[in-house]
């Protein structure tokens, strides 16, 4: 079973209702260490790319879908969340440009592409107490699964959980960037907003892939 961009269009759909849903959640774990907008932010970006999705030109490919939701969260949304996510569709776009059905491998080569690209933009690494502790596990677990011949729902859910322990293993962290990293020890015991946001994400791809 491949995915395809009714799968595409679905994840972002599904995308879109998640963040909606923990909208106070993201903008309480935001305002413990951060400036409190996360859910926000994303909740309004998300509700304008659900607005474009019915735009797209018939024939559209999983990486049309990804390179609307880029622009879209890059023009919509504040903070650093916009640059970041946006990067993040705008690298998984170019690594499936092509590609109609996308297969385990092609999911590896999507997460891969859109973890790199909040690297480039957030220069951060593991361990840092940012969306990386979530995205990082979430490649290197789909990457694992994919070698083993798991198909691509599998291929998902070993994403997904392993970036739900990502997101929960920040609590204990120091922050080293962003807007955490000015208040030090203080940061400590609580969960990073863009790790969790990321892990959701993950999540509601798993949910609508059959």
């Amino acid at each position: 079973m491949t995915l395809g961009t009714d799968w595409a269009i679905a994840w972002i759909r599904r995308s879109a209702d998640v963040v909606a849903e923990h909208r106070v959640e993201l903008i309480t774990l935001d305002r413990e260490i951060g400036d409190g907008d996360h859910g926000e932010n994303l909740d309004r970006g998300f509700s304008a790319v659900v607005a474009k999705l019915d735009t797209l030109p018939e024939g559209s490919t999983p990486a049309d879908v990804f390179k609307l939701v880029a622009t879209t969260l890059i023009s919509t949304v504040g903070g650093a969340s916009g640059p970041l996510f946006g990067t993040a569709y705008l690298k998984a776009a170019g690594a499936v440009a092509g590609r109609e059905d996308l297969d385990s491998a092609s999911l590896v080569d999507l997460l891969t592409a859109a973890r790199d690209g909040v690297v480039l933009r957030g220069k951060a690494a593991v361990g840092d107490k940012t969306m990386i502790d979530a995205w990082t596990p979430a490649v290197d677990s789909a990457a694992r699964a994919a070698e083993g011949g798991q198909d691509e729902k599998s291929v998902l859910e070993a994403a997904a959980q392993a970036a739900e322990t990502g997101a929960r293993d920040t609590e204990p962290l120091v922050a080293h960037k962003g807007r955490a990293s000015y208040l030090g020890e203080r940061a400590v015991g609580h969960r990073d907003p863009g790790a969790q946001s990321s892990s959701l994400i993950l999540r509601a791809a798993v949910e609508v892939a059959g």
